[in-house]
This record gives C-alpha cells, structure tokens and sequence, in this order.
C-alpha cells in the first residue's frame, strides 16, 4: 500500500445507470502522502468550483460500452472534418474506417493511432514546463481547439477500447476496463522530488480498484506508451510520436483501474524485461525515477464494501450497468454532474467550459 495503514480521506463517487437513474456508491480511501495530499486539495478545489467533468473521456475498455470502436472512429473522422473545414493552413488528408484501423483478428494497426496523435502534436504542441504550443493550435477559434483536443483524447479511447474488444472474444479475463476522471482547464500544482518516489517501473502493473494521479496527455505519450505503440526495435530518432516527456506537473484528475493486476503473470514480466532494455538501448536509466514511468497510486477502492466481492467477474457485471458519474463527495466538497455525453449540446458544453 503506497500509503501504509494511514487513511487521509475517503470518497464517496456514485456511478448512475442511465436506464433507470439507479445509483451505486463506490467507496474510496486516499492514502496519506505528499502526493495525495496535493491531489486531494486540487480535487476538492474542482468539485467545489464545479468544473465539468468530460463524460465522453471516462469510462475505457468497456466492451459492451456504446462508445465502441466503431463509434469512436466515426468520432474521429468528424474531428477531422473539423479542424479541414476550419481555415487553418493544416489539412490532414486520412480517413478513418473500422476495416483500416483494426486487423481481421481485432488488433489494433498501431500505425493508425500513431499517425492519429502525430497530427494532434502537430496541431496543438505540447504543454507545461518546457513545452510549446503550436501556432496553428493558438490562431484556433474554439470549436476548432475542440476537434483538435479531440483527436488526442479519441486516440486513447480507441486504444483501449479495441484492445478490449478483442480480449473479450479471445481472453475475457483480460479486459482492460478502467475509468479516467478528467475535468475541463483543471488547474494543475507541479511535482517535487518527493512525488517522484511514488512513479518507477512497478508501478506500471496496477491493482484493481487502484486509483492513480492521472497522465498529462497534453504533454504527449510516456515512454511505456511509446514502448507498446511503435515497437521494442524502435529508436528515439525515429519515433512518429514527438512528444515524449516526463511529467512535471498533476491535477485532480484521477483513474480508477478496473482490470485485473497483471504484476505476478509471466507475459507481463517478459514485457517489463523488454521495456527495461528499450529504455538502456535509448539512453534513459530504468530506475530514474524523475522520467514518471508508470502510475502513482493515490488512494484504493474499497471493494468489499462497494461490490460485497473481490471478483472481477462479479464487479465487472456490476460496472456494465453503471457507466455514468452522478456525485462525488469527499469530506471537505460535493459536486453533481447531471449531464450525459450523448446530450445534442454536448460540445458546446464543453466549449464553453474550455473558455
């Protein structure tokens, strides 16, 4: 337990079935440490501010989920057409289809979604300490950042969303649901030496029901993504992604995982033995851990006392009906999110909370 025994608070999120408006408590105790407590006041600060939560970057790898792959290619090519048919001196000349971005045996084609997020680098830069935000992303009127921001965020969806896809026809066990709580212009706090403690290369295997200060995206993809997504012969020079950093910087953004820990399975450790030796050939030293490799955990679902189980069969069934944010309240905020990412204004929402 990255906390010890030291409970600093604990919260209460209840998920919501959009069917019948039936709510379900899930119950989390945060860890007491530097990082928490920096996470804590910066989520606190969000509910009490009342930020809006992004309903359509939330729940991954669900894979009865509406939001599937199909859908979410789709989405991709309506950003596309956004950001083509805005004026911008920036065309992306692709086409997202279904059949072109996922194999006959349901993998994923990397390539697509590297390219994907190559042409998000591009429009928007990177963020941050020492980051750069592109021109073409600044002379953007709003709705057009949107599509932009969009590119990045459908990227990751589909990502997951397709790699579970596939293990339910071929390992069911192995789905990857997870739950990622991000909120529009949350503030961010930086990251001291003493937070670093908290990232390293065992931090990549997760617990269920762990839940973790959640990656910067707009700073690019981290060196474990790069490693997945382009190949362990690849080389830093020859990247499509350009924007690989460390993270310097957190918010009160969080993820929940939901899968089951894959730390003790022989595939996962030959991985990390692969990773280990990627990172020496590209001249990064595995054990620094101001590179933030992997997932600090901040606090642990409760799962006894939110699903009366541990099993990830009998969770996972449950979560199925349960795929929307109501509430979240911890001891010093409260906030509700009464709106639903299949809203007809749903991007104007977001817009207007992008401003």
């Amino acid at each position: 337990m990255s906390g010890g025994n030291q409970i600093l608070d604990r919260i209460v999120i209840e998920l919501k079935d959009r069917t019948t408006g039936e709510l379900l408590p899930v119950y989390i105790d945060v860890y007491d440490n530097s990082l928490s407590r920096k996470w804590l006041t910066a989520l606190n600060n969000l509910l009490d501010n009342q930020y809006h939560l992004e309903k359509n970057y939330c729940f991954f790898g669900f894979a009865e989920h509406e939001r599937n792959s199909k859908f979410i290619v789709n989405e991709i090519n309506k950003s596309i057409a956004g950001i083509n048919n805005s004026g911008l001196d920036y065309h992306i000349d692709d086409h997202f289809t279904y059949e072109n971005t996922v194999n006959p045996d349901l993998s994923l084609i990397h390539d697509r979604t590297n390219h994907l997020h190559r042409y998000f680098e591009d429009l928007q830069g990177t963020s941050g300490a020492g980051g750069q935000i592109s021109s073409y992303y600044n002379d953007s009127d709003d709705e057009t950042r949107w599509h932009i921001r969009q590119l990045n965020l459908l990227c990751h969806e589909l990502e997951s969303q397709v790699l579970s896809e596939r293990k339910v026809k071929t390992m069911p066990e192995w789905q990857r649901p997870s739950q990622l709580m991000c909120w529009m212009s949350a503030p961010r706090f930086e990251l001291t030496e003493e937070d670093y403690e908290y990232f390293g290369i065992d931090t990549l295997a997760r617990p269920m029901g762990g839940v973790f200060v959640g990656v910067n995206k707009a700073v690019g993809k981290h060196h474990w993504e790069v490693f997945q997504d382009e190949g362990r012969d690849s080389r830093i020079d020859e990247l499509t992604t350009t924007s690989m950093r460390a993270q310097t910087q957190a918010a009160g953004d969080f993820d929940i995982e939901w899968a089951r820990n894959v730390k003790d399975f022989d595939f996962f450790q030959r991985d990390i033995k692969d990773f280990r030796e990627w990172l020496i050939v590209n001249g990064f030293d595995p054990e620094d851990k101001s590179l933030t490799i992997g997932h600090p955990q901040v606090a642990q679902v409760n799962l006894i006392n939110t699903f009366k189980t541990d099993n990830y069969e009998e969770i996972w069934k449950i979560l199925n009906q349960y795929l929307d944010v109501f509430s979240i309240k911890t001891t010093d905020a409260y906030c509700e999110y009464p709106y639903s990412w299949a809203d007809d204004d749903y991007m104007q929402q977001q817009i207007r909370s992008m401003r």
